[in-house]
């Protein structure tokens, strides 16, 4: 996303020098949880901003003035800000905009419940979870290197926009099926490839204090992964209601 993935960019690439292995292990192990905590805990503040604001009923008031342009682009403007300022930032700038970014997609994903029924979103949701934990489970374990996928997934990821964008035009449901079915396999396999590349991370920036900017950013692209690949996925199979 940004230079905050490169370690050359940290200027700390000979951190673990000397560090024993069983403290290196137990430090990884603490650092990864940070990160599943962060992105667990800004899915759910999403699903509960979500549900509110749909059961409210001033989502789809909301929805259907201007204000909607608002809502649907802040997080997106949000996500640009942290990925090009991380390194500017204080942890405690990225925390708050992190949670502002859960909070705004939930507000934006709040037009499911008024799509699809409940019961489908719960269905893909839990299908999404196991097909997630499984995913990032693999690419934190495999000792393959998954560095050379990333190029092609992330051009897969621009290709499905550019397809998305084509298809707001043609209104194709044959082309809208099969861009989801992609973009689930897309996000599946970055999913593996950010796990693997988030762990690695954690040899260049422990102890120093690039490590809690690390779990955060790392939190949001494990996020990212997640939610895209349980939208798409409930494009693919959700009832509409």
């Amino acid at each position: 996303m940004a230079n905050w993935q490169d370690p050359q960019t940290t200027g700390v690439g000979a951190a673990s020098v000397s560090v024993p292995r069983a403290a290196r292990d137990v430090g990884l192990r603490s650092y990864m949880l940070s990160v599943y905590n962060y992105m667990a805990s800004g899915v759910l503040l999403t699903g509960i901003v979500a549900l509110l604001f749909a059961g409210s009923g001033y989502a789809a008031q909301v929805m259907a003035t201007p204000l909607r342009w608002l809502i649907v682009l802040s997080p997106l403007a949000i996500v640009f800000a942290m990925s090009f300022g991380a390194q500017r930032m204080r942890t405690g700038t990225l925390q708050l905009l992190f949670w502002a970014f859960a909070g705004l997609m939930g507000l934006s994903m709040s037009t499911l419940f008024l799509v699809y029924t409940g019961t489908s979103i719960a269905q893909t949701f839990f299908a999404t979870s196991a097909a997630y934990l499984g995913l990032s489970l693999y690419g934190y374990t495999t000792k393959r290197d998954l560095s050379g996928f990333g190029t092609f997934l992330i051009m897969g990821v621009v290709g499905i926009l550019v397809a998305m964008l084509i298809n707001m035009f043609l209104q194709s449901s044959a082309m809208a099926l099969a861009i989801s079915a992609i973009g689930v396999l897309l996000f599946a396999g970055l999913t593996a490839y950010d796990t693997q590349r988030i762990k690695s991370m954690y040899a260049y920036v422990q102890g120093t204090d690039m490590a809690g900017k690390t779990v955060i950013m790392g939190a949001l692209t494990l996020y990212l992964d997640f939610i895209n690949m349980f939208q798409f996925l409930l494009s693919f199979m959700g009832d509409r209601r």
